[in-house]
C-alpha cells in the first residue's frame, strides 16, 4: 500500500513538470534573467546590505552605551579583543616624546599694562616698515645673524612637538647660480604658459618678471623645506601633524626676524621647481620646498611698490 502511495506521488510529479514544460519553453529567456539577478544580488547587494545592518547595529550600541555609567561601561565587553591574547600584549604605539616627559613652571613675566601697550605699538611700528623686496645687495651678512634668525623660526609652535621644518642655506656664489637658472627656467615657462592672462596682468604692476636676479645677489639664500615624516631612532615612521600648518606659522616668524634684525627678504614660492631643487640640495624624500627668501640688505637703489595695507577695521571683528 505504501508503495502504491509514492509511485503515485512520483506520477503526479512527472505530471506536474510535464504540464510545466511548455510555459517554460515559452518564458526561458525571463526565468534565466530572473536567475542572474537572483545570483549578482547575493554577490555584490548583500554583503552590503548585512554590512550596513552591523554598522547600524554597533552605532546604536554606542549610542546605548552613552546613556551607561562609567561602571556598567568598565563591565561590558570588549568587542575588539583577542580571547588568545595574553595581558602582555601589546598596548598600541608608543608616543614619539617620552612617556615620563618632565613639565616645569612655565618662564613667564606679567608686565604692566601700560608697558604692555607700549611694547605692542613699538612692534607693530616696526613690522609696518617690513616690505618684500626684489632689488639686493651683495654685501656680506655674518653667518652667526642668520643662525640666531633660524634660532627664532625654530621656537613656533608644531603639531605634537614634531618641529617639522628645514632650513638649508645657500651662500656659495656657485650654488646660488646654479638656483637661479633652475628657477628662471620653470619661470619662464610659468609666466609665458602655465599662469594665464589674469595672473600675469596682476602681477604687472609690481614689476616683477621671470628674471630672479636676487637669487645671486643677495648673500644668502633661505630654503624652507616641510618634513611630511621623520624617522624614529627604531626605524618607523614618527608623523608629522599639521606640517603645512606648522611651516607657515613658523615662515611668519622667520621673516619677523629677519625684518627685526635690520634686514630684508622676499618671499618666492618657486613654482614647480621643488623637485629639482631639493635634488640639487640633496635633501631626502620626506622633504617638500616650500619658500625660497633671499636674505640680505636692500640695494642703494631699491625700490617697492607703494602699497596701502587694509585698515584694522577691514582685518578685525570683535565679538
Amino acid at each position: 500500500m505504501q508503495g502504491g502511495q509514492q509511485g503515485g506521488q512520483q506520477g503526479d510529479a512527472v505530471t506536474m513538470v510535464l504540464s510545466l514544460m511548455p510555459f517554460l519553453a515559452a518564458n526561458w529567456p525571463f526565468i534565466l534573467a530572473g536567475i542572474l539577478c537572483f545570483v549578482t544580488a547575493r554577490v555584490t547587494i548583500a554583503p552590503s546590505f548585512v554590512s550596513s545592518l552591523r554598522r547600524r547595529g554597533q552605532q546604536g550600541q554606542q549610542g546605548r552605551q552613552q546613556h551607561l555609567t562609567p561602571d556598567q561601561l568598565a563591565e561590558l565587553p570588549d568587542e575588539d579583543a583577542d580571547p588568545d591574547a595574553s595581558d602582555e600584549a601589546d598596548d598600541g604605539p608608543a608616543p614619539s616624546l617620552p612617556v615620563d616627559l618632565e613639565h616645569v613652571a612655565l618662564d613667564y613675566e606679567r608686565r604692566a599694562v601700560e608697558d604692555m601697550a607700549a611694547r605692542a605699538r613699538s612692534f607693530y611700528e616696526l613690522m609696518d616698515r617690513r616690505r618684500t623686496v626684489r632689488a639686493f645687495s651683495s654685501d656680506d651678512v655674518p653667518f652667526g645673524i642668520v643662525e640666531d634668525i633660524i634660532r627664532t623660526a625654530g621656537t613656533a609652535p608644531s603639531g605634537a612637538h614634531t618641529e617639522p621644518w628645514m632650513y638649508v642655506v645657500v651662500s656659495t656664489p656657485e650654488l646660488k647660480q646654479q638656483i637661479r637658472d633652475i628657477v628662471e627656467q620653470e619661470e619662464l615657462i610659468n609666466y609665458t604658459q602655465r599662469m594665464g592672462a589674469q595672473w600675469t596682468t596682476d602681477l604687472k604692476p609690481l614689476r616683477t618678471n621671470w628674471e630672479k636676479e636676487y637669487l645671486s645677489d643677495a648673500p644668502h639664500l633661505i630654503m624652507v623645506f616641510k618634513q611630511q615624516y621623520s624617522l624614529k631612532a627604531d626605524g618607523t615612521r614618527r608623523n608629522h601633524y599639521y606640517n603645512e600648518l606648522s611651516v607657515a606659522i613658523a615662515s611668519g616668524i622667520l621673516i619677523t626676524a629677519i625684518h627685526n634684525a635690520g634686514l630684508v627678504t622676499l618671499t618666492s614660492t618657486p613654482l614647480n621647481c621643488g623637485p629639482a631643487l631639493r635634488a640639487l640640495l640633496g635633501r631626502p624624500a620626506n622633504e617638500k620646498l616650500t619658500l625660497l627668501l633671499p636674505v640680505g640688505y636692500p640695494a642703494d637703489d631699491a625700490q617697492v611698490p607703494d602699497l596701502k595695507r587694509k585698515p584694522l577695521e577691514d582685518i578685525l571683528v570683535r565679538l
